[in-house]
Protein backbone atom coordinates (compact mmCIF):
# COMPACT_ATOMS: atom_id res chain seq x y z
CA UNK A 1 0.00 0.00 0.00
CA UNK A 2 1.42 3.18 -1.18
CA UNK A 3 0.13 5.55 1.19
CA UNK A 4 2.54 7.99 1.42
CA UNK A 5 5.52 9.47 -1.14
CA UNK A 6 6.52 6.29 -2.73
CA UNK A 7 7.01 6.08 -6.32
CA UNK A 8 8.48 2.40 -6.65
CA UNK A 9 6.71 -0.84 -7.73
CA UNK A 10 5.29 -2.60 -5.51
CA UNK A 11 5.65 -6.62 -6.26
CA UNK A 12 2.78 -7.50 -4.58
CA UNK A 13 1.64 -7.10 -8.29
CA UNK A 14 3.20 -10.31 -8.66
CA UNK A 15 0.89 -12.29 -6.54
CA UNK A 16 -1.98 -13.74 -8.36
CA UNK A 17 -5.47 -12.72 -7.88
CA UNK A 18 -6.31 -16.63 -6.85
CA UNK A 19 -3.64 -16.89 -4.30
CA UNK A 20 -4.84 -13.56 -2.54
CA UNK A 21 -8.39 -14.63 -2.69
CA UNK A 22 -7.52 -18.00 -0.95
CA UNK A 23 -5.49 -16.22 1.86
CA UNK A 24 -7.94 -13.75 2.51
CA UNK A 25 -10.19 -16.58 4.17
CA UNK A 26 -13.22 -14.83 3.25
CA UNK A 27 -12.53 -11.96 4.38
CA UNK A 28 -12.19 -13.71 8.05
CA UNK A 29 -8.53 -13.38 8.73
CA UNK A 30 -6.60 -11.55 11.39
CA UNK A 31 -5.83 -8.14 9.97
CA UNK A 32 -2.51 -8.31 10.97
CA UNK A 33 -2.08 -11.57 8.80
CA UNK A 34 -3.75 -9.50 5.66
CA UNK A 35 -0.90 -7.11 6.22
CA UNK A 36 1.98 -9.58 6.13
CA UNK A 37 -0.22 -10.61 3.49
CA UNK A 38 -0.37 -8.04 1.04
CA UNK A 39 1.57 -5.08 2.27
CA UNK A 40 4.63 -6.02 4.15
CA UNK A 41 6.32 -6.86 1.27
CA UNK A 42 6.41 -3.58 0.09
CA UNK A 43 5.95 -1.29 3.64
CA UNK A 44 8.21 -3.73 5.91
CA UNK A 45 6.64 -5.99 8.53
CA UNK A 46 6.35 -3.35 10.92
CA UNK A 47 5.46 -0.44 8.50
CA UNK A 48 8.88 1.06 8.59
CA UNK A 49 9.17 1.03 4.78
CA UNK A 50 11.27 -1.11 2.23
CA UNK A 51 10.33 -0.57 -1.28
CA UNK A 52 8.03 1.86 -0.39
CA UNK A 53 7.75 4.26 2.12
CA UNK A 54 7.60 3.69 5.87
CA UNK A 55 3.53 3.79 6.91
CA UNK A 56 4.70 5.58 10.49
CA UNK A 57 5.83 9.03 9.39
CA UNK A 58 3.40 11.72 8.74
CA UNK A 59 4.14 12.70 5.62
CA UNK A 60 1.00 11.42 3.29
CA UNK A 61 0.59 12.17 -0.02
CA UNK A 62 -2.89 11.29 -0.66
CA UNK A 63 -4.40 12.06 3.00
CA UNK A 64 -3.90 10.58 6.33
CA UNK A 65 -7.63 10.76 7.76
CA UNK A 66 -9.45 7.51 7.91
CA UNK A 67 -11.51 7.53 5.24
CA UNK A 68 -8.01 8.53 3.12
CA UNK A 69 -6.45 5.82 3.92
CA UNK A 70 -8.76 3.46 3.49
CA UNK A 71 -9.49 4.78 -0.55
CA UNK A 72 -5.66 4.59 -0.99
CA UNK A 73 -6.09 0.87 -0.01
CA UNK A 74 -9.30 0.26 -1.81
CA UNK A 75 -8.28 2.29 -5.17
CA UNK A 76 -4.77 1.86 -5.40
CA UNK A 77 -2.35 3.10 -7.05
CA UNK A 78 -1.87 1.15 -10.34
CA UNK A 79 0.78 3.58 -12.19
CA UNK A 80 2.75 3.92 -8.70
CA UNK A 81 2.91 -0.41 -8.03
CA UNK A 82 -0.09 -0.21 -5.54
CA UNK A 83 -2.67 -2.86 -6.42
CA UNK A 84 -6.42 -1.53 -5.88
CA UNK A 85 -6.94 -4.44 -2.92
CA UNK A 86 -10.83 -3.21 -3.05
CA UNK A 87 -11.00 -5.75 -5.06
CA UNK A 88 -10.01 -8.57 -2.92
CA UNK A 89 -10.83 -7.02 0.26
CA UNK A 90 -14.38 -6.46 1.72
CA UNK A 91 -15.23 -3.21 3.09
CA UNK A 92 -14.74 -4.22 6.64
CA UNK A 93 -11.43 -5.59 6.06
CA UNK A 94 -10.20 -2.52 4.69
CA UNK A 95 -11.93 -0.54 7.87
CA UNK A 96 -9.70 -3.34 9.70
CA UNK A 97 -6.74 -2.32 7.85
CA UNK A 98 -6.88 0.88 8.45
CA UNK A 99 -7.38 0.29 12.28
CA UNK A 100 -4.01 -1.60 12.61
CA UNK A 101 -1.85 0.80 10.54
CA UNK A 102 -3.57 3.32 13.44
CA UNK A 103 -2.25 1.28 16.18
CA UNK A 104 1.29 0.79 14.59
CA UNK A 105 1.44 4.58 14.10
CA UNK A 106 0.68 5.17 17.66
CA UNK A 107 3.15 2.58 19.43
CA UNK A 108 5.55 3.82 16.86
CA UNK A 109 5.53 7.34 18.20
CA UNK A 110 4.62 6.17 22.09
CA UNK A 111 8.36 4.53 21.99
CA UNK A 112 9.63 7.74 20.55
CA UNK A 113 8.09 9.95 22.93
CA UNK A 114 9.50 11.04 26.23
CA UNK A 115 6.43 11.77 27.93
CA UNK A 116 6.19 13.08 31.82
CA UNK A 117 5.68 10.78 34.76
CA UNK A 118 5.61 12.84 37.30
CA UNK A 119 6.97 11.67 40.89
CA UNK A 120 6.46 13.14 44.40
CA UNK A 121 7.05 16.68 44.20
CA UNK A 122 8.55 16.49 40.59
CA UNK A 123 7.23 19.95 38.27
CA UNK A 124 5.70 18.84 35.07
CA UNK A 125 5.51 21.48 32.72
CA UNK A 126 2.68 20.86 30.17
CA UNK A 127 1.36 22.91 27.52
CA UNK A 128 -0.92 25.53 29.19
CA UNK A 129 0.42 24.93 32.63
CA UNK A 130 2.62 23.72 35.23
CA UNK A 131 1.96 21.19 38.31
CA UNK A 132 3.32 18.90 40.81
CA UNK A 133 1.39 15.23 41.45
CA UNK A 134 1.22 14.24 45.08
CA UNK A 135 0.22 10.97 46.80
CA UNK A 136 -3.04 11.88 48.97
CA UNK A 137 -4.05 8.92 50.21
CA UNK A 138 -2.56 5.52 50.06
CA UNK A 139 -3.69 2.32 50.96
CA UNK A 140 -5.95 1.58 48.79
CA UNK A 141 -6.73 -1.46 46.17
CA UNK A 142 -8.30 -0.87 43.02
CA UNK A 143 -10.23 2.58 44.11
CA UNK A 144 -12.88 2.98 41.69
CA UNK A 145 -14.80 5.75 42.80
CA UNK A 146 -14.49 9.22 44.79
CA UNK A 147 -16.84 11.92 46.13
CA UNK A 148 -16.17 14.70 48.30
CA UNK A 149 -18.94 15.41 51.13
CA UNK A 150 -19.58 19.26 52.14
CA UNK A 151 -18.29 18.34 55.61
CA UNK A 152 -14.51 18.40 54.54
CA UNK A 153 -14.33 14.21 54.24
CA UNK A 154 -14.66 11.90 51.15
CA UNK A 155 -15.81 8.54 50.65
CA UNK A 156 -14.06 6.21 47.87
CA UNK A 157 -15.11 3.09 46.55
CA UNK A 158 -12.48 0.00 46.28
CA UNK A 159 -13.73 -2.40 43.12
CA UNK A 160 -13.67 -5.28 45.61
CA UNK A 161 -16.67 -4.19 47.70
CA UNK A 162 -15.49 -1.90 50.11
CA UNK A 163 -16.78 1.96 50.99
CA UNK A 164 -13.95 3.60 52.27
CA UNK A 165 -14.17 6.91 54.53
CA UNK A 166 -11.19 9.59 54.33
CA UNK A 167 -10.64 12.39 56.87
CA UNK A 168 -8.20 15.02 57.09
CA UNK A 169 -6.44 13.72 54.05
CA UNK A 170 -6.08 10.15 55.94
CA UNK A 171 -7.57 6.60 55.16
CA UNK A 172 -10.17 5.63 57.62
CA UNK A 173 -8.60 2.46 58.72
CA UNK A 174 -12.38 0.28 59.31
CA UNK A 175 -14.56 0.35 55.79
CA UNK A 176 -18.08 1.71 55.94
CA UNK A 177 -20.19 -1.18 56.94
CA UNK A 178 -23.66 -2.48 55.79
CA UNK A 179 -22.70 -1.81 52.11
CA UNK A 180 -24.39 -4.25 50.18
CA UNK A 181 -23.18 -7.62 49.05
CA UNK A 182 -21.25 -7.35 45.55
CA UNK A 183 -20.34 -9.35 42.67
CA UNK A 184 -16.30 -8.78 42.03
CA UNK A 185 -16.08 -11.42 39.53
CA UNK A 186 -13.87 -10.13 36.07
CA UNK A 187 -14.83 -6.95 35.49
CA UNK A 188 -17.87 -6.76 38.05
CA UNK A 189 -17.52 -4.81 41.38
CA UNK A 190 -18.49 -1.94 43.22
CA UNK A 191 -18.15 1.10 41.23
CA UNK A 192 -19.04 4.94 41.71
CA UNK A 193 -19.74 6.81 44.27
CA UNK A 194 -22.07 10.28 43.83
CA UNK A 195 -23.48 12.52 46.95
CA UNK A 196 -26.41 14.19 46.53
CA UNK A 197 -26.68 17.76 45.01
CA UNK A 198 -28.35 18.56 48.25
CA UNK A 199 -26.23 16.39 50.47
CA UNK A 200 -25.77 19.08 53.28
CA UNK A 201 -29.38 18.81 53.75
CA UNK A 202 -30.60 15.33 52.68
CA UNK A 203 -27.45 13.15 53.58
CA UNK A 204 -27.80 11.07 49.91
CA UNK A 205 -24.91 8.84 48.77
CA UNK A 206 -25.80 7.33 45.26
CA UNK A 207 -23.91 3.57 44.49
CA UNK A 208 -22.98 1.62 41.42
CA UNK A 209 -22.38 -1.82 41.78
CA UNK A 210 -22.76 -5.38 40.56
CA UNK A 211 -25.60 -6.99 41.96
CA UNK A 212 -25.33 -10.54 42.19
CA UNK A 213 -28.50 -12.68 42.37
CA UNK A 214 -29.38 -16.03 41.72
CA UNK A 215 -32.70 -16.46 38.93
CA UNK A 216 -33.67 -19.86 37.86
CA UNK A 217 -30.85 -21.63 39.70
CA UNK A 218 -28.21 -19.73 37.65
CA UNK A 219 -25.94 -17.16 39.33
CA UNK A 220 -26.45 -13.91 37.87
CA UNK A 221 -25.78 -10.08 38.49
CA UNK A 222 -26.51 -6.93 37.01
CA UNK A 223 -25.77 -2.55 37.59
CA UNK A 224 -27.77 -1.76 40.22
CA UNK A 225 -28.31 2.05 41.77
CA UNK A 226 -29.07 2.39 45.48
CA UNK A 227 -28.80 5.66 48.07
CA UNK A 228 -27.91 5.61 51.69
CA UNK A 229 -27.21 7.89 54.72
CA UNK A 230 -23.93 7.16 56.59
CA UNK A 231 -24.33 6.91 60.18
CA UNK A 232 -21.85 5.92 62.79
CA UNK A 233 -20.11 4.43 60.01
CA UNK A 234 -22.26 2.55 58.51
CA UNK A 235 -24.76 3.34 55.40
CA UNK A 236 -28.12 2.89 56.45
CA UNK A 237 -31.53 3.81 55.42
CA UNK A 238 -30.83 2.29 52.29
CA UNK A 239 -33.14 2.60 48.95
CA UNK A 240 -33.11 0.72 45.89
CA UNK A 241 -32.66 3.72 42.58
CA UNK A 242 -32.83 1.27 39.81
CA UNK A 243 -32.86 -2.47 39.38
CA UNK A 244 -33.30 -4.24 36.54
CA UNK A 245 -35.94 -7.21 36.77
CA UNK A 246 -34.28 -10.52 37.20
CA UNK A 247 -35.22 -11.93 34.18
CA UNK A 248 -33.09 -9.59 32.13
CA UNK A 249 -29.58 -10.12 34.60
CA UNK A 250 -27.15 -12.05 33.43
CA UNK A 251 -24.27 -14.47 34.29
CA UNK A 252 -22.63 -13.44 37.50
CA UNK A 253 -19.10 -11.40 36.55
CA UNK A 254 -18.22 -10.88 32.65
CA UNK A 255 -17.69 -7.95 31.32
CA UNK A 256 -18.82 -4.07 30.33
CA UNK A 257 -21.48 -3.05 33.62
CA UNK A 258 -20.38 0.74 32.91
CA UNK A 259 -22.09 2.17 36.11
CA UNK A 260 -20.99 5.96 36.35
CA UNK A 261 -23.31 8.35 38.02
CA UNK A 262 -23.84 11.99 37.43
CA UNK A 263 -26.93 14.90 38.38
CA UNK A 264 -27.24 17.42 36.41
CA UNK A 265 -28.35 21.42 37.61
CA UNK A 266 -32.02 20.26 37.33
CA UNK A 267 -31.57 17.17 39.86
CA UNK A 268 -32.59 14.54 37.81
CA UNK A 269 -29.90 11.27 38.10
CA UNK A 270 -28.31 9.91 35.41
CA UNK A 271 -26.12 6.53 35.20
CA UNK A 272 -24.72 4.63 32.48
CA UNK A 273 -25.09 0.40 32.37
CA UNK A 274 -23.07 -1.32 29.40
CA UNK A 275 -23.98 -3.63 27.12
CA UNK A 276 -22.15 -6.35 29.47
CA UNK A 277 -20.79 -8.19 26.56
CA UNK A 278 -24.16 -8.38 24.68
CA UNK A 279 -23.84 -6.09 21.96
CA UNK A 280 -26.90 -6.03 20.17
CA UNK A 281 -28.86 -5.28 23.57
CA UNK A 282 -27.59 -1.77 23.07
CA UNK A 283 -30.21 -1.29 19.83
CA UNK A 284 -32.93 -2.87 22.36
CA UNK A 285 -35.34 -0.27 24.08
CA UNK A 286 -36.27 -2.97 25.91
CA UNK A 287 -33.29 -4.15 27.75
CA UNK A 288 -31.20 -1.52 30.18
CA UNK A 289 -27.78 -2.23 28.87
CA UNK A 290 -26.14 -0.38 26.32
CA UNK A 291 -27.69 2.69 27.85
CA UNK A 292 -27.73 5.97 29.89
CA UNK A 293 -30.36 6.59 32.41
CA UNK A 294 -32.52 8.99 33.59
CA UNK A 295 -34.31 9.05 36.92
CA UNK A 296 -35.31 11.66 39.81
CA UNK A 297 -33.35 11.46 42.31
CA UNK A 298 -35.38 8.75 44.01
CA UNK A 299 -36.29 6.60 41.24
CA UNK A 300 -39.03 7.59 39.82
CA UNK A 301 -39.01 8.07 35.74
CA UNK A 302 -39.44 11.60 34.67
CA UNK A 303 -42.65 11.28 32.20
CA UNK A 304 -40.13 13.59 29.55
CA UNK A 305 -37.95 10.82 28.83
CA UNK A 306 -37.83 9.70 25.83
CA UNK A 307 -39.47 6.45 25.83
CA UNK A 308 -41.66 7.04 29.07
CA UNK A 309 -44.47 6.30 27.30
CA UNK A 310 -43.24 3.63 25.23
CA UNK A 311 -45.31 0.04 26.78
CA UNK A 312 -42.30 -2.01 24.82
CA UNK A 313 -39.23 0.03 25.99
CA UNK A 314 -37.31 0.45 29.67
CA UNK A 315 -39.12 3.73 30.50
CA UNK A 316 -35.61 4.92 32.47
CA UNK A 317 -33.81 5.12 28.95
CA UNK A 318 -32.32 8.71 28.08
CA UNK A 319 -30.29 7.27 24.81
CA UNK A 320 -28.86 4.02 24.00
CA UNK A 321 -26.43 1.88 21.46
CA UNK A 322 -23.83 2.48 23.79
CA UNK A 323 -20.98 -0.48 24.44
CA UNK A 324 -19.16 0.28 28.08
CA UNK A 325 -19.65 3.97 29.45
CA UNK A 326 -17.20 4.11 32.19
CA UNK A 327 -17.28 8.22 32.44
CA UNK A 328 -19.93 10.46 32.76
CA UNK A 329 -19.73 14.69 33.17
CA UNK A 330 -21.47 17.66 32.61
CA UNK A 331 -20.61 20.66 31.38
CA UNK A 332 -20.17 23.43 33.94
CA UNK A 333 -21.07 26.05 31.33
CA UNK A 334 -23.29 24.62 29.11
CA UNK A 335 -24.88 21.69 31.33
CA UNK A 336 -24.49 19.75 28.36
CA UNK A 337 -23.85 15.79 29.28
CA UNK A 338 -20.51 13.94 28.14
CA UNK A 339 -19.77 10.52 28.44
CA UNK A 340 -16.45 8.30 27.86
CA UNK A 341 -17.22 4.92 25.79
CA UNK A 342 -14.67 1.99 26.04
CA UNK A 343 -14.42 0.54 22.05
CA UNK A 344 -13.81 -2.97 21.30
CA UNK A 345 -10.09 -2.58 19.61
CA UNK A 346 -10.31 0.67 18.54
CA UNK A 347 -12.79 3.03 18.80
CA UNK A 348 -12.88 4.41 21.76
CA UNK A 349 -14.95 7.21 22.36
CA UNK A 350 -16.12 10.95 23.87
CA UNK A 351 -19.82 11.22 22.74
CA UNK A 352 -21.94 14.14 23.43
CA UNK A 353 -25.22 12.68 25.20
CA UNK A 354 -28.64 14.16 24.24
CA UNK A 355 -32.51 12.76 24.71
CA UNK A 356 -33.68 9.69 22.70
CA UNK A 357 -30.69 9.69 20.58
CA UNK A 358 -28.79 6.27 19.12
CA UNK A 359 -25.13 6.05 19.44
CA UNK A 360 -24.57 3.45 16.84
CA UNK A 361 -23.02 0.72 18.89
CA UNK A 362 -22.85 -2.31 17.76
CA UNK A 363 -23.84 -1.50 14.26
CA UNK A 364 -21.32 1.19 13.40
CA UNK A 365 -17.85 1.76 15.27
CA UNK A 366 -14.46 2.84 14.85
CA UNK A 367 -12.84 -0.27 16.46
CA UNK A 368 -12.42 -3.89 15.47
CA UNK A 369 -12.66 -7.29 17.44
CA UNK A 370 -10.44 -8.24 19.83
CA UNK A 371 -8.59 -10.71 17.71
CA UNK A 372 -7.52 -8.70 15.15
CA UNK A 373 -11.01 -9.63 12.66
CA UNK A 374 -12.79 -7.07 11.11
CA UNK A 375 -16.49 -6.30 12.74
CA UNK A 376 -18.40 -4.01 10.66
CA UNK A 377 -18.14 -2.78 7.49
CA UNK A 378 -19.60 1.03 7.85
CA UNK A 379 -18.43 3.53 10.61
CA UNK A 380 -21.22 6.09 10.17
CA UNK A 381 -24.97 5.35 9.31
CA UNK A 382 -28.08 7.83 9.37
CA UNK A 383 -29.72 8.29 12.63
CA UNK A 384 -27.12 7.20 14.91
CA UNK A 385 -24.80 9.89 16.45
CA UNK A 386 -21.24 10.07 15.77
CA UNK A 387 -18.49 10.92 18.71
CA UNK A 388 -17.20 13.62 19.59
CA UNK A 389 -13.94 12.33 19.08
CA UNK A 390 -12.26 8.80 19.08
CA UNK A 391 -9.31 6.39 19.72
CA UNK A 392 -7.37 3.76 18.13
CA UNK A 393 -5.55 2.05 19.43
CA UNK A 394 -7.60 2.37 22.42
CA UNK A 395 -6.73 3.85 25.84
CA UNK A 396 -9.67 2.33 27.77
CA UNK A 397 -10.95 5.88 28.93
CA UNK A 398 -12.57 5.64 31.98
CA UNK A 399 -13.93 7.79 34.47
CA UNK A 400 -14.00 11.86 33.15
CA UNK A 401 -14.26 15.34 34.49
CA UNK A 402 -14.87 18.67 33.49
CA UNK A 403 -12.02 21.15 35.48
CA UNK A 404 -14.55 23.93 37.46
CA UNK A 405 -11.73 24.88 40.20
CA UNK A 406 -9.71 28.07 40.36
CA UNK A 407 -6.14 26.31 40.96
CA UNK A 408 -5.69 26.37 37.29
CA UNK A 409 -7.25 29.11 35.39
CA UNK A 410 -6.09 28.06 31.68
CA UNK A 411 -7.24 24.30 32.47
CA UNK A 412 -11.22 25.88 33.29
CA UNK A 413 -13.77 23.84 31.92
CA UNK A 414 -11.23 21.10 30.30
CA UNK A 415 -12.53 17.70 30.02
CA UNK A 416 -10.49 15.51 31.77
CA UNK A 417 -9.73 11.38 30.74
CA UNK A 418 -8.54 9.11 32.89
CA UNK A 419 -7.63 5.98 31.03
CA UNK A 420 -6.46 1.74 31.97
CA UNK A 421 -4.93 0.66 29.53
CA UNK A 422 -2.56 3.78 28.35
CA UNK A 423 -2.26 4.66 31.73
CA UNK A 424 -2.19 8.21 30.27
CA UNK A 425 -4.30 11.18 31.61
CA UNK A 426 -5.84 13.47 28.93
CA UNK A 427 -6.81 16.99 28.94
CA UNK A 428 -9.45 17.73 26.04
CA UNK A 429 -10.76 21.54 24.92
CA UNK A 430 -14.38 20.93 23.65
CA UNK A 431 -16.22 23.33 21.86
CA UNK A 432 -19.80 22.19 20.94
CA UNK A 433 -18.92 18.87 19.31
CA UNK A 434 -15.66 19.04 18.18
CA UNK A 435 -12.35 18.21 20.20
CA UNK A 436 -9.85 21.78 19.26
CA UNK A 437 -7.24 20.21 21.59
CA UNK A 438 -5.67 17.64 23.39
CA UNK A 439 -2.54 16.71 25.19
CA UNK A 440 -1.07 13.82 27.27
CA UNK A 441 -0.53 15.57 30.88
CA UNK A 442 1.43 12.06 31.64
CA UNK A 443 1.63 8.68 31.67
CA UNK A 444 2.73 5.31 33.21
CA UNK A 445 1.94 5.98 36.87
CA UNK A 446 -0.38 3.24 35.85
CA UNK A 447 -4.18 2.15 34.99
CA UNK A 448 -6.16 5.10 35.95
CA UNK A 449 -10.03 4.52 37.07
CA UNK A 450 -11.02 8.35 37.55
CA UNK A 451 -10.36 11.76 37.76
CA UNK A 452 -12.33 14.34 39.64
CA UNK A 453 -11.96 18.23 41.02
CA UNK A 454 -11.72 18.44 44.26
CA UNK A 455 -13.36 21.52 46.27
CA UNK A 456 -10.02 22.99 46.46
CA UNK A 457 -9.30 23.48 43.14
CA UNK A 458 -7.34 20.31 42.89
CA UNK A 459 -7.05 17.30 40.40
CA UNK A 460 -7.58 13.84 42.42
CA UNK A 461 -6.44 10.86 40.46
CA UNK A 462 -7.27 7.15 41.16
CA UNK A 463 -4.58 4.95 40.86
CA UNK A 464 -4.19 1.21 41.45
CA UNK A 465 -3.30 2.03 45.11
CA UNK A 466 -3.75 5.10 45.58
CA UNK A 467 -5.28 8.84 44.79
CA UNK A 468 -2.94 11.07 43.36
CA UNK A 469 -3.37 14.97 43.59
CA UNK A 470 -2.68 17.45 41.30
CA UNK A 471 -1.78 21.23 41.89
CA UNK A 472 0.16 23.91 40.64
CA UNK A 473 3.84 24.01 40.89
CA UNK A 474 5.77 26.62 43.37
Amino acid sequence: MTLIRASVLCCALTLTSAALAQGLNNGKGKVADRFAELCANCHGKNLEGGQAPSLLKDAWLHGGDDESIAHSIRTGFPDKGMPPWGQLLPEKEIGAMVIFIREMRAKFQREHTVFAKPAESITVKSQLESFQLHTWVGGLRQPWGLAFLPDGRAVVTEKSGKLRLIENGKLVANEIAGVPVVDTKQQAGLFDVVPHPDYAKNGWLYLAFADPQTYEGREVSMTRIIRGKLRNGALVEQQTIYQAPLKLYQKAGGIQFGSRIAFDRAGYLYFTIGDRGDGPSAQRLDRPTGKVHRVFDDGRIPNDNPFAHDPTAVRSIWSYGHRNQQGLAFHPITGELYAAEHGPRGGDEINHIRRGLNYGWPVITYGMNYDGTAMVDITAKEGMEQPVTHWTPSIAPCGCSFYSGDLFPKWKNNLFVASLAAEELHRLEIVGDKVIAEEILFKNLGRMRAVIGGPDGALYVLLPERIARITPAP
